[in-house]
């Protein structure tokens, strides 16, 4: 805009040398112009702006993402898909949008916030609207809790305030300082402003390793009960998981009033990965680095990984957080067939 008030500026001086009619041609021309370079479509196009009110969310394009790129799980793309569209097709929402995902490393959390983060915004990570908070990072001494409870709710106030539809991710939540989290219960709450700004447009997620053994325990009790693990369901799971992070000291939610409030709106767990989801990644991953898939190497990099239980050694205790580092040590392998080259 700074830029199209310049050009304006440059080409009114001139116009003082011109007869009456031109001058009110050019001023026309000049204001037409004006008004064409500061189109928010065209502005847009060169800068990154926040999503208008009524824009939705691709329902298919976002499905499909999941699909093909989240291995083996099930429950959480059934849950944030439809919690995510719901809330894009809601016009007026009581609340922001709040996603709590638990599950061990490697299940794929990191891997749908940021798949999330880039149907909201193109960008994704990238973008001047989604904000990630590392709690080892922003927040890493227990001293300065009640300092970083301020600067917490300044930054969401003042990105809110800039753009309604921003995403605030929040990884590593089970190192988080307890009570640190409870800062931002004002912003989630059932408000329709506060101090005048209004919230209810906003995505918050949360990423924690916390509950990760009661999802895998309940996941190898379905297991060894003889059903699928497409079996197992979000009423499965959710309760227990509410309960176990509230009570875990280590959660960075314990006695958190976000869940006293009920203000978390869903649970979503992550199960562990079997061998059959660790192939899928290997697969994945040479498909990325332009390879074509080798069945063999698919089968090394995945008997590389260790299982648990000890005994039946049905999941992957890391997921598919290993994958990449584990593939470099085939790839002069893949290089030296000269099939391998997709």
């Amino acid at each position: 805009m700074l830029r199209v008030v310049g050009l304006l500026g440059l080409l009114l001086p001139g116009l003082a040398a011109l007869e009456p009619l031109s001058v009110g041609l050019a001023i026309g021309v000049a204001s037409a112009l004006t008004g064409y370079l500061s189109h928010p479509r065209f502005y847009c196009s060169y800068v990154e702006c926040c999503p208008s009110a009524g824009r939705r969310l691709n329902a298919t394009a976002l499905k499909l993402q999941l699909d093909t790129k989240l291995f083996g799980q099930h429950l959480a793309k059934e849950v944030v898909l439809k919690a995510v569209m719901g809330f894009s097709n809601n016009p007026s929402p009581k609340k922001p949008l709040m996603l709590s995902l638990h599950g061990w490393a490697g299940t794929g959390k990191n891997f749908l916030s940021q798949i999330l983060a880039e149907h909201v915004h193109p960008a994704g990570l990238r973008s001047k609207f989604v904000h990630l908070f590392l709690a080892t990072l922003h927040f890493p001494h227990h001293d300065q809790v009640k300092t970083y409870k301020e600067q917490l709710q300044n930054w969401i106030r003042g990105n809110v305030s800039a753009c309604p539809h921003s995403v605030f991710i929040f990884d590593e939540m089970d190192k988080m300082h307890p009570g640190l989290i409870d800062a931002i219960k004002p912003f989630l709450d059932y408000y329709e402003q506060v101090d005048g700004v209004s919230y209810r447009k906003a995505i918050f997620i949360f990423l924690s390793n916390a509950g990760g053994d009661l999802i895998n325990k309940a996941a190898l009790d379905f297991w060894a009960s003889g059903k699928r693990r497409e079996e197992i369901q979000l009423k499965d799971l959710e309760p227990m998981l509410s309960v176990g992070v509230f009570n875990n000291k280590n959660s960075g939610l314990w006695h958190s009033s976000l869940i006293d409030r009920n203000l978390i709106d869903y649970f979503v767990p992550f199960l562990p990965l079997e061998h059959k989801h660790v192939k899928m990644c290997v697969r994945a991953e040479m498909i990325a680095r332009g390879y074509a898939v080798d069945e063999n190497i698919v089968q090394a990099v995945a008997d590389e990984m260790t299982f648990f239980p000890k005994e039946q050694k049905i999941y992957s205790d890391k997921g598919c957080k290993t994958v990449q580092a584990k593939l470099d040590i085939h790839e002069d392998i893949v290089m030296r067939d000269p099939k391998a080259k997709g």
